[in-house]
């Protein structure tokens, strides 16, 4: 599935709307020249009609005009069902009436009744309103006591009782699916000891292990053996990357490499060499997993390939599906580089600024050094339909979470960034941050995200949100949201 196709607006219903808008004021306003139109009553003996509407589809929050007769111009009698949700009923002229598309109206039919409670007169349209599912944020896992110290602890997505729960979460997450299972989303938490299955296929969280120490990133080999975990360790001698055997059930370990401080290791998805840095001098290393496996290395054969900036960068890689080249997301100094890889001599080439700047902690969206980022910290490429109608080389969009701006951006392949979802809700408070589910920018808000993960097939993504002690979810709106 194809995620953008998801937000295509029709521009003729946009055009219905705005002529039906000023016809009503038309109708409503009078020139110097003119009189004033006036409007009846509604008269509770005669019938109401509903003779159509505009536009004909669209999403929750969408602007309708009903038309028809005998709606009065009281208000506060009239009420206006869509799909058996009420609307929010703005303003009525006695032949019109400006309501907003509820949420969840998925069945379209449209009931308009007029008059006090006990005497409602009922009417209802011909054709039923199409309704648009849009993208929204939900609560997936988790929750939050009043005093914030809910125990990490396996259990169910969703239960009655908060003891059948599964909980915990306030770490900086990092997350990744099973390539050959996509049931099965891997979590480690920053400053946690353990790996975490969430398990679609029962909706439940179990800790299958509890002897790591630091976990930073997960990622897999090519043939989907192994799993590969980067540790962040503080010795020259501790354990950098490390692997665990799928045939074991990932209950073994075998370390790859050994370095100090690793951020993060990711596998090229093609030539399939492994790649993970150090937080000491940024330090950017290159291993050869095939020779690895075919021949044999030690866990100090690898080769520094470039070092990003200065001693204390903090920074995950994000290598493209095409494996062309990577994003490196610089999570303490706010910006991303792209590295572009070199297929003759099969390894990353010298890094180069895509957007933000360094040092810089803001929020701006752009391109390029005008964007203003804060502590992005784990991303996903998500392929993007209309780039693939248009035969555009590059078919994916990079998706990525920033902790302290509080909400998940999208970084297009000419380094434009946009504010995706996260930072809604302003009439609450000034604050970008909190818990509130619903329209990815009108209402939601997260609090300090770090994990992201992309489901193709379902076109949902999975967000760590470290704050809220919970994992949410953002898809197309369902009966359950």
């Amino acid at each position: 599935m194809y995620l953008n196709k998801i937000y295509k607006t029709s521009s003729l219903q946009v055009l219905c709307l705005a002529l039906a808008f000023v016809s009503m004021l038309f109708n409503g306003c009078q020139n110097d020249d003119e009189e004033e139109m006036v409007f009846p009553p509604f008269d509770a003996s005669a019938p109401v009609e509903v003779t159509g509407f505009t536009p004909e589809s669209g999403g929750a929050g969408q602007r309708l005009v009903i038309y028809g007769k005998n709606f009065g111009t009281d208000v506060d009698l009239v009420s206006v069902l869509v799909g058996g949700k009420k609307a929010v009923v703005i303003s009525v002229n006695g032949e019109s009436i400006y309501c907003l598309i509820p949420k969840q109206a998925f069945g379209g039919d449209i009931e308009v009744r007029i008059g006090q409670e006990e005497n409602k007169v009922v009417a209802y349209a011909d054709a039923n309103f199409d309704y648009q599912r849009k993208m929204v944020v939900s609560n997936l896992i988790g929750y939050k006591n009043d005093r914030g110290d809910e125990p990490w602890k396996d259990g169910r997505f969703t239960a009655e009782n908060d003891t059948d729960r599964a909980s915990g979460f306030w770490e900086p997450s990092f997350i990744k699916f099973d390539p050959l299972n996509p049931k099965h989303l891997w979590a480690v938490f920053d400053f946690n000891n353990g790996l975490y299955l969430i398990n679609f296929e029962d909706s439940t969280v179990t800790k299958k292990r509890s002897d790591f120490n630091r976990p930073r990133s997960i990622d897999f080999t090519n043939d989907g053996k192994y799993m590969i975990i980067a540790e962040d360790r503080g010795g020259e001698n501790d354990r950098a990357t490390y692997r665990l055997s799928r045939d074991k059930d990932w209950q073994d370990r075998e370390i790859i490499t050994r370095y100090r401080q690793c951020n993060g290791a990711s596998v090229h998805p093609v030539n399939g060499e492994l790649y993970f840095n150090s937080y000491e001098k940024g330090q950017f290393f290159r291993f050869d997993l095939n020779k690895y496996f075919e021949e044999g290395l030690g866990d100090k054969d690898y080769e520094q390939l470039f070092v990003v900036q200065d001693p204390g960068w903090e920074y995950k890689t994000f290598i493209h599906p095409s494996g062309n080249y990577a994003y490196i997301v610089i999570i303490n100094k706010h910006y991303i580089l792209r590295v572009d890889y070199n297929w003759e001599k099969k390894q990353f080439n010298q890094p180069y600024l895509v957007c933000g700047r360094l040092g810089s902690a803001g929020y701006q969206d752009g391109v390029g050094s005008g964007v203003r980022l804060n502590t992005p910290y784990q991303g996903v490429f998500v392929k993007n339909e209309d780039y693939v109608e248009a035969g555009k080389t590059d078919e994916y969009d990079f998706y990525f979470t920033e902790q302290y701006n509080h909400d998940i951006r999208i970084l297009t392949p000419e380094g434009s960034v946009t504010t995706f979802a996260g930072r809604g809700s302003s009439s609450i408070n000034p604050d970008p941050w909190g818990y509130v589910n619903g329209d990815l920018r009108e209402e939601a808000r997260f609090d300090q995200p770090t994990g992201i993960a992309y489901d193709e097939e379902e076109g949902a993504f999975y967000i760590g949100d470290k704050s809220n002690h919970r994992f949410r979810k953002i898809a197309l709106e369902t009966k359950d949201e």
